[in-house]
């Protein structure tokens, strides 16, 4: 396809205007360099169309046929990378008519019948959105996955849980991977949500209004795979809340990304020392030649941003649009391109990292047991054993933290007697509450961090996560 740059051979508006674009309208008109990436969805929403109206009788079965012939022929292109796309003819929609022209010839004119490029847009957006719900749910499904192998493999394993980044209580390194199961979990949910809700179809809703045409819009969706039109004309031309959406929950899948890519970044560090990555998702420094940068978890820490901008982004485009279709429209696509294209390689990133990760266990166990984090254990034992309101267990706990602390030892070193002088009735039973071992053993109630849990529950999650790929 050569590049035609006059007006009245190439615009669809030739008509009504005398003499072409200046080179800047142009330049600021023209979406080609972003919505090439549509001509899947523009291929398949005209064919449905043009099917659709020889099936009512609008066109010729013969313009069909060559309009389908043509349409195929250009997808085959376009796939082999042998189409010249034109910024003349400013977006997918135009070029591929354009070219659909030089192929059928006049049964191209006759595809745009009962349809406005309102209608197209809409729902060629629809389509590319509503397939990039089905690809984040199933790259969230398999960084769950990844992550429940982990958590499996590590349910054993004693880490300490923080809270303000400080030692709280030992956990198991599987039930932390674990809790981000759940957050990606709830992810993927809303985006099955919002692919629901947007799942109607906007093509034959014309510019706004409706056509007078007696066009069969339940055929077009039904061919679409949409579940039912868009039942307001207005609406669906000029909606762009499935993408809003789309957007929100990546927003928050990114959110949800970026506090485990910080914790891989921590952990990783010889501060910490509890996993190490893989040199595939690590890099080296060019003066430092000891560095092992977790570059890859950092970049996805600071995908977060790029994704909640084209959320932002997309509210303040659409925020004081009068209904029905504005230009301002055209700038839907750069945002959504933008944060899905950035979430599909954070998860893709992340999957990666957490299949490669090796923890440290000697490290994490022996974290665990820094910063007294067994004392509401022996806490509950003064509750559980002596009858001990919790308040005055509570006391007598901090009492004993502050005496180790003194002592610079953990709580399982203390003697039965120095223990005994801060409350005479404890017995030499409270030091099978003690050890980080003993702590995460006993927290076996639902959605507790023993180790019989953890193996449970990463069955559950691979089970299921296996199941819906299967």
């Amino acid at each position: 396809m050569t590049d035609k740059t006059d007006n009245k051979e190439n615009q669809m508006w030739g008509g009504r205007f005398s003499s072409g674009p200046a080179a800047i309208m142009e330049e600021i008109n023209a979406s080609i360099d972003i919505d090439q990436r549509l001509w899947r969805e523009d291929i398949a929403g005209s064919k449905a169309h043009a099917a659709m109206l020889a099936d009512v009788g609008i066109i010729s079965d013969d313009d069909n046929q060559k309009i389908q012939a043509g349409l195929d022929q250009i997808a085959g292109e376009l796939e082999r990378g042998e189409f010249q796309f034109s910024k003349a003819l400013e977006d997918i929609h135009m070029n591929i008519e354009a070219r659909l022209k030089e192929i059928a010839g006049e049964p191209a004119g006759r595809l745009h019948t009962a349809r406005s490029r309102n209608d197209q847009v809409a729902v060629d957006f629809r389509l590319w959105t509503r397939g990039a719900c089905n690809d984040a749910q199933q790259a969230l499904n398999e960084l769950m996955r990844t992550l429940a192998e982990k958590a499996k493999l590590y349910a054993d394993t004693v880490m300490p849980g923080f809270t303000h980044l400080q030692t709280a209580q030992p956990v198991t390194f599987g039930h932390h991977l674990l809790a981000y199961v759940e957050m990606f979990s709830r992810d993927a949910k809303r985006f099955q949500n919002a692919y629901a809700r947007m799942n109607e179809s906007p093509l034959g809703a014309a510019a706004l209004a409706g056509t007078s045409f007696p066009i069969d819009r339940h055929a077009t969706a039904t061919a679409l795979g949409f579940e039912k039109p868009c039942a307001n004309s207005l609406d669906a031309v000029s909606s762009r809340d499935f993408a809003l959406e789309t957007l929100s929950a990546a927003a928050i899948t990114a959110t949800h990304l970026s506090r485990l890519a910080e914790e891989l970044v921590l952990w990783a560090s010889p501060h910490f020392g509890f996993v190490r990555l893989s040199d595939a998702f690590s890099t080296g420094s060019s003066i430092m030649p000891q560095k092992r940068n977790p570059d890859a978890a950092e970049l996805v820490r600071a995908k977060a941003g790029r994704i909640i901008a084209s959320l932002n982004n997309l509210f303040i485009v659409m925020k004081g649009l009068p209904l029905a279709y504005s230009k301002d429209m055209q700038e839907d696509k750069a945002a959504t391109f933008e944060g899905m294209d950035a979430l599909s390689l954070g998860l893709a990133a992340m999957a990666g990292m957490i299949g490669d990760l090796e923890a440290d266990k000697e490290a994490m166990k022996q974290a665990a047991g820094r910063g007294y984090s067994t004392a509401t254990d022996l806490a509950d034992w003064l509750v559980r054993t002596l009858n001990m309101p919790f308040r005055d267990a509570h006391h007598v706990t901090g009492a004993a933290v502050a005496h180790a602390e003194k002592l610079g030892l953990p709580l399982d070193q203390l003697t039965l007697s120095d223990l005994q002088k801060i409350e005479p009735k404890i017995t030499q039973d409270v030091y099978a509450v003690l050890s980080v071992e003993a702590s995460v053993a006993s927290r076996t109630s639902h959605g507790g961090t023993a180790p019989d849990n953890v193996r449970q529950e990463a069955d559950k999650w691979l089970s299921l996560l296996n199941r819906d790929n299967a």
